[in-house]
C-alpha cells in the first residue's frame, strides 16, 4: 500500500504539472509499465479524479476540465503541516490509510502552485512506514463510536478481548484517546459497574442508544495518561531498559510516546519501556542508528540474540539445485 500510495501521489503531481502526457513517458517517469500505468490511473479515477485518456499506441492522458480548480485558503506553514498529517497516515494497508489517501490527493490538487510544492516536497522526501498490524480501526465503527462520545448516548458493541473470548458490551462512552496505529475507547461499562478501555479495532456491530445519559466525572483529567496506565496495568509486562548512544530529545521524539527517555549525558540516553511482547522493543533496538546497550531484562537480550541469528540465517546464499 506504501509503494502505490506515493506512486499514486506521483502520477497525480505530474498530469498536474504539463496538459498531456503521452501514455509511454508518463510510465517511463514514473518506473513503472504501461500496464501498471493504466492501473494507476483507474485508481485515481476511483478517488474522484477526472482523467481523460486517448487509446492507442501513441495515446496519453490529461487531467480533465475542471480537476484541482477549487484553492483551499491556508497558510504555508498549514498547508505543509496538513499534507504531512495526511502522508503518514496514508501509509499502510487500512481502511484509514485507504481514505487517507483519498483525501492527500484532493488536498494537493486544492493547493496553489508554491504551496503544492512545498507539500510534494515533504512527500517526497518522507520515507513511508507501514504498521504490520491491522491495529487501525474500520471507519464506519470510528465513526459510530465517536458519535456516541459526543452525543452522550449509550452504546452496544461486541468486543474480542486480548485473549480472544468475545464478550458484548453496554457502555457510556466517554472520549477517544490515540495512540500509535491504535485508538482507545474510554467508557463506563454499566453492567460491570465501572470504567474499562477499549480497542477500537476490536468492537464490532456498535449500536447506539436512543436515550441520552447524564456524563460521569472522568476517570483522569488526561485520558490519554489513564490509557497508557490502563495497558501497563491490566497485562503482563517486562519492564525494558536500553541505553542509546544518542541524545535524549532526538530519542523522545521517535520514541517518547511509549517510552521514558532519560538523560544520562549529553550524548547518550536511557529509554524504559513496559511491554507486554517484546516486538515493540525489538523493533527499535533494530532500526536505531546509533549504537545501544540493552541493560535489562537478560529474557529480552536473548530474544534479539535469537532475532538476529534468524536475520542472518536468512541471508546465506541459496543451494543450487
Amino acid at each position: 500500500m506504501a509503494d502505490t500510495a506515493a506512486r499514486t501521489l506521483r502520477l497525480l503531481t505530474l498530469l498536474q504539472r504539463r496538459r498531456y502526457w503521452p501514455g509511454p513517458e508518463l510510465a517511463s517517469q514514473l518506473e513503472i509499465s504501461e500496464r501498471t500505468l493504466r492501473r494507476d490511473v483507474e485508481r485515481l479515477r476511483d478517488l474522484g479524479y477526472t482523467v481523460d485518456s486517448d487509446r492507442g499506441v501513441d495515446g496519453g492522458y490529461r487531467l480533465g476540465a475542471g480537476t484541482g480548480a477549487t484553492l483551499l485558503l491556508l497558510g504555508d506553514d498549514e498547508a505543509t503541516a496538513l499534507a504531512a498529517a495526511l502522508h503518514s497516515a496514508a501509509c499502510g494497508a487500512t481502511e484509514l490509510a485507504e481514505a487517507s489517501l483519498g483525501a492527500l490527493t484532493k488536498v494537493l490538487a486544492m493547493l496553489g502552485p508554491d504551496q503544492r510544492r512545498r507539500a510534494e516536497t515533504v512527500r517526497s522526501t518522507t520515507a513511508p512506514t507501514s504498521s504490520r498490524h491491522d491495529d487501525s480501526p474500520r471507519l464506519s465503527v470510528l465513526d459510530a463510536v465517536a458519535a456516541a462520545a459526543r452525543d452522550r448516548v449509550r452504546l452496544g458493541f461486541d468486543y474480542v478481548a486480548a485473549d480472544g473470548s468475545e464478550t458484548t458490551r453496554y457502555v457510556e462512552p466517554c472520549g477517544l484517546v490515540a495512540l500509535g496505529t491504535r485508538w482507545y475507547l474510554v467508557a463506563h461499562d454499566t453492567d460491570r459497574g465501572g470504567w474499562r478501555t477499549f480497542r477500537i479495532d476490536r468492537i464490532d456491530a456498535p449500536v447506539p442508544g436512543r436515550n441520552h445519559f447524564t456524563p460521569r466525572p472522568p476517570p483522569a483529567a488526561d485520558l490519554a495518561e489513564y490509557v497508557r496506565f490502563d495497558m501497563s496495568a491490566d497485562h503482563p509486562v517486562h519492564r525494558v531498559v536500553i541505553e542509546i548512544d544518542l541524545p535524549a530529545d532526538d530519542v523522545r521524539e521517535a520514541y517518547g510516546t511509549w517510552a521514558e527517555v532519560d538523560v544520562v549525558s549529553r550524548d547518550r540516553c536511557r529509554l524504559t519501556m513496559d511491554a507486554d511482547t517484546f516486538e515493540w522493543p525489538t523493533h527499535i533496538v533494530t532500526n536505531l542508528v546509533a549504537a545501544c546497550t540493552i541493560v535489562e531484562p537478560p529474557e529480552f537480550r536473548e530474544h534479539v540474540v535469537s532475532v538476529a541469528a534468524r536475520a542472518q540465517a536468512s541471508t546465506a546464499p541459496v543451494p543450487s539445485r
